[in-house]
């Protein structure tokens, strides 16, 4: 037996495999692991809806709050401020200021802007009202995605279904505790908000419509934590939860949570012009339409901090303070289909999964060995070998295994012995032909390898576009059969060759095809 580089390699493989996924087979503490996914280890499923119309109102209630807020830094004279579903609409009161305000509108991306006398009405285009919906669908996307990896969960599964619609899949949800803190974590729209209290109405709140407070501009909010205290706040706000930078728990004298946030240069600024200038009243501070405090403005307050306390646990606290780190929801979400695969379900799916690879393992190797005898062997030692290498490499980047995964698996089984097969036939031809051993193992692989590197690379294009297109499951399925084939061009063409080269006098020696390749002769 003489040693060769690819007997080398092979080995360095086979302890690469046996090393990496050993954590997964053994499921030892330490060292990374395969994560099992939905279908195998249970959790819950859903298909989310987009209100894409709730963007338009928001992007056109914070360009209200933007001119607002220009008007007063640059003291421009603004009456009659108001806005609904489409548009904003102001009156100058010194038509002096027409050029300064219409250039600032000018720089708000797709308005457009009509002055008819005093009156002024900004409006968005039909480009720019598609963009912010199409905006509000891309944004939730990655606001749910962000929370749910803040939130702790192995590889969620967050996509885009057809035009307005989200899907969502959680594995390893399994309590109806975790599976009520995980929708509500997703669907809160984590929308903060400064507004000032109406001080001049506001003991009049309990004896006002919404038709009578919105008349004088104000909006009716309730209390977060009594509802039937009512608060009655300017409809445009101070700033809101798009200048916020950072939020995290913290605690006040008496050890209740509360979320401490930061805000960004603008907002700063914005935040310390408005309470240098409303000492002695009330700013409410509120989040997603309710008032969580409206404390007195004693001093002009600078740094862009502040704090949301209210009647909440630890564990709500952080969940607050994880959707407002990620930023709020253009839009506000909506269930649409729910599903919840049970633990049980996961453990019958693995169990019915690996009876199919474990049969379908035994069955190839058995028939490798009768009809190839040693070079069946050998071709179930480089299949081994495969497999180890699969779970090695999917262990080592932390990969989700579905399902389908597994069927990806099974499938690499016959696609890996399917070369030793055609290897093995070419070189039975050549020994049927009266070449010499070494003369046959050589050209056998040489004349196998276009046949085997063809299919090989059409499967492994196949994979790479599905992967590229596909979602969740199809992924994972994507993702085994690519390292599967991988996999099996090394172990199956060097390291068998590798072997081959090894054993090469000792087959010669030995005069007997039969035993080495079943065939006489």
């Amino acid at each position: 037996m003489k040693l060769n580089y690819r007997v080398v390699i092979f080995t360095l493989s086979i302890v690469f495999g046996l090393f990496f996924s050993a954590p997964s087979l053994l499921q030892m503490q330490d060292g990374k692991k395969i994560t099992l996914g939905l279908d195998l280890q249970g959790g819950l499923h859903m298909l989310l809806g987009v209100k894409t119309d709730e963007a338009l109102k928001s992007r056109i209630k914070s360009i209200a709050a933007s001119i607002k807020h220009y008007g007063e830094r640059k003291d421009i004279l603004i009456d009659s401020l108001s806005f609904d579903e489409n548009r904003v609409t102001f009156t100058l009161l010194d038509k002096d200021d027409t050029k300064t305000i219409k250039e600032f509108l000018s720089k708000i991306n797709g308005s457009i802007v009509v002055v008819e006398g005093e009156k002024v009405t900004l409006s968005l285009s039909k480009e720019e009202i598609l963009k912010t919906q199409e905006q509000a669908i891309s944004q939730a996307i990655e606001t749910i995605r962000n929370r749910l990896d803040q939130f702790g969960l192995a590889e969620p599964v967050v996509a885009r279904q057809g035009e307005e619609k989200i899907l969502v899949e959680l594995a390893g949800i399994k309590t109806a505790e975790e599976e009520q803190r995980a929708r509500e974590l997703i669907s809160r729209a984590a929308k903060l908000e400064l507004m000032a209290v109406d001080e001049d109405r506001a003991g009049r709140v309990y004896s006002m419509s919404d038709s009578d407070a919105a008349s004088y501009g104000d909006v009716i909010l309730e209390d977060a934590s009594n509802p039937k205290i009512k608060h009655l706040v300017r409809e445009i706000p101070i700033l809101d939860g798009g200048m916020l930078t950072d939020a995290h728990v913290g605690f006040d004298q008496n050890n209740r949570p509360l979320i401490n946030f930061s805000l960004n240069a603008e907002g700063a600024e914005i935040f310390g012009d408005f309470t240098g200038k409303s000492v002695g009243k009330r700013l409410a501070v509120v989040l997603d339409g309710k008032v969580y405090s409206a404390p007195n403005i004693n001093e002009r307050i600078g740094g862009g901090s502040g704090q949301i306390s209210g009647n909440y646990t630890v564990m709500e606290a952080k969940d607050l303070a994880i959707a407002l780190r990620s930023g709020s929801l253009l839009a506000p979400i909506y269930l649409m289909e729910k599903r919840s695969v049970g633990p049980s379900l996961g453990a019958d799916s693995i169990k019915a999964s690996m009876i199919a690879l474990i049969g379908g393992f035994v069955l190839v190797i058995a028939f490798m060995i009768v009809y190839y005898r040693m070079a069946g062997v050998i071709a179930n030692i480089a299949l081994i070998a495969n497999l180890f290498i699969i779970l090695a490499v999917m262990s080592l980047f932390g990969a989700t295994l579905t399902l389908p995964g597994m069927a990806g698996i099974v499938l690499t089984v016959g696609m890996a012995v399917d070369a030793n097969v055609i290897i093995s036939e070419r070189i039975r031809e050549l020994l049927h032909e009266g070449v010499s051993i070494h003369k046959a193992i050589e050209d056998g692989y040489s004349n196998a390898m276009r046949a085997i590197l063809d299919a090989n690379i059409t499967t492994l294009i196949a994979a790479v576009v599905l992967y590229a297109y596909g979602t969740g499951a199809i992924k994972g399925f994507a993702i085994t059969i690519s390292i599967g084939i991988l996999a099996s061009m090394l172990t199956a063409i060097l390291g068998t060759h590798g072997i081959y080269q090894m054993l090469e006098n000792r087959v010669q020696k030995s005069k007997n095809n039969l035993l080495w390749f079943g065939i006489k002769g």
